[in-house]
C-alpha cells in the first residue's frame, strides 16, 4: 500500500493513486448523500414549494407545520406505523442476532455430521433474492391462517443467512477453543459458556448483524405489503407508499416528511454503534 512521502520542508505529498482514490470516494459520498440532502430540504417545504422551488435548497421553512400535519393525519396513524416499525425492526433484529449468533457459534465450534452441508445451504440462501420468497411465504402463512397478523412479518424477518455466516466466521476467529475448555473444566455448561463468555467475545460481530437486520427490516416493503391488509399493522414503508399512491396534493408533503422522520432512528443507531460495526466487518474480511 502506498504511503504519503515527506519533503525536506516536512510537507506531506500524496501519490497519484491516493488522490484519485480520495476523489472517487468523495464522488461516491456525494452520490449517496445527495438523496438524503434532498429529503431533508424537502421536508421543510410546503407542498406547493416542493414543485415550484429548487429541490436542493431551502425555501420558507415549514418544518413544524409539516410535522404537525404528519402526526395529525388520519387520526395520528403515523405514530401507529412508527410503533409497528420499531416492533418489527427492533425486536426482530435482536431475535435475529441471537439466532444467528447461536447458529454461527455451533457451526464454528462443534463437530457433527453434515455440518459443512448445512453451512453450504446457508451460503446458498444468501444468494436467493428475497423477492422470490414472498409468494411461497404468503401461501405458507395462509395455510397456517396467519396472514394479516404480526407474526406474518416478524417470523420471516428473524432469519438471516448472512448473519449466520458472519457469526460463524467471527466465532472461529475470535473464540479460542482453550477458553471453552477452561469453562468446561470449571463446571460450566456449554449453554452458560455461550451466553456468559462467547457472546461477549463476539459482540462486534453481533452489533454488525444487528445493524444489518435493523436496516433491512426497517426498510422492508414487499413482505409487509403482501402479508398485511389492516393499516393498524402496517410499518412506515407500507403506510407512506399508501399515502403516495393516493396521488393527492396534500399527501406528497406527508410522504416526504414521513420519509425524513423515518430515517432518523437509523442514523442514530449507526452513529452510536459504528465503532463496533467497523471492527465486525474487518474481522469477517480477513477470513
Amino acid at each position: 500500500m502506498a504511503t504519503p512521502t515527506t519533503t525536506r520542508k516536512g510537507a506531506k505529498t500524496f501519490t497519484k493513486g491516493q488522490v484519485l482514490g480520495t476523489a472517487f470516494l468523495f464522488v461516491l459520498s456525494v452520490y449517496f448523500l445527495l438523496p438524503l440532502w434532498w429529503l431533508l430540504v424537502s421536508s421543510t417545504k410546503s407542498t406547493g414549494q416542493l414543485f415550484s422551488t429548487n429541490g436542493f435548497w431551502f425555501a420558507d421553512i415549514q418544518l413544524w407545520t409539516n410535522l404537525t400535519n404528519l402526526f395529525k393525519a388520519d387520526d395520528g396513524v403515523f405514530l401507529t406505523w412508527v410503533g409497528n416499525t420499531i416492533l418489527y425492526a427492533g425486536v426482530g433484529a435482536v431475535v435475529s442476532t441471537l439466532i444467528s449468533a447461536a447458529a454461527g457459534y455451533v457451526l464454528a465450534k462443534y463437530q457433527f455430521r453434515g455440518k459443512e452441508a448445512v453451512f453450504g445451504v446457508i451460503i446458498a440462501a444468501v444468494l436467493v433474492p428475497k423477492v422470490m420468497l414472498a409468494l411461497p411465504l404468503y401461501l405458507m402463512f395462509a395455510k397456517l391462517d396467519m396472514v394479516n397478523t404480526f407474526w406474518a412479518v416478524f417470523l420471516p424477518s428473524i432469519v438471516s443467512p448472512f448473519g449466520v455466516y458472519l457469526c460463524r466466521v467471527y466465532a472461529a476467529a475470535s473464540v479460542p477453543d482453550e477458553l471453552i475448555e477452561a469453562g468446561r473444566i470449571d463446571g460450566a455448561s456449554d449453554t452458560r459458556i455461550f451466553f456468559t463468555v462467547s457472546l461477549r467475545v463476539m459482540s462486534p460481530a453481533l452489533v454488525t448483524v444487528f445493524l444489518f437486520q435493523l436496516v433491512e427490516i426497517w426498510n422492508n416493503l414487499l413482505l409487509p405489503m403482501v402479508m398485511l391488509q389492516d393499516d393498524e399493522l402496517w410499518p412506515i414503508t407500507v403506510g407512506l407508499t399508501y399515502w403516495d399512491s393516493l396521488r393527492t396534493t396534500s399527501n406528497y408533503g406527508l410522504t416526504v416528511t414521513g420519509a425524513a422522520v423515518s430515517v432518523i432512528p437509523l442514523i442514530i443507531a449507526f452513529i452510536l454503534l459504528q465503532r463496533f460495526w467497523r471492527s465486525g466487518l474487518t474481522a469477517g474480511a480477513v477470513k
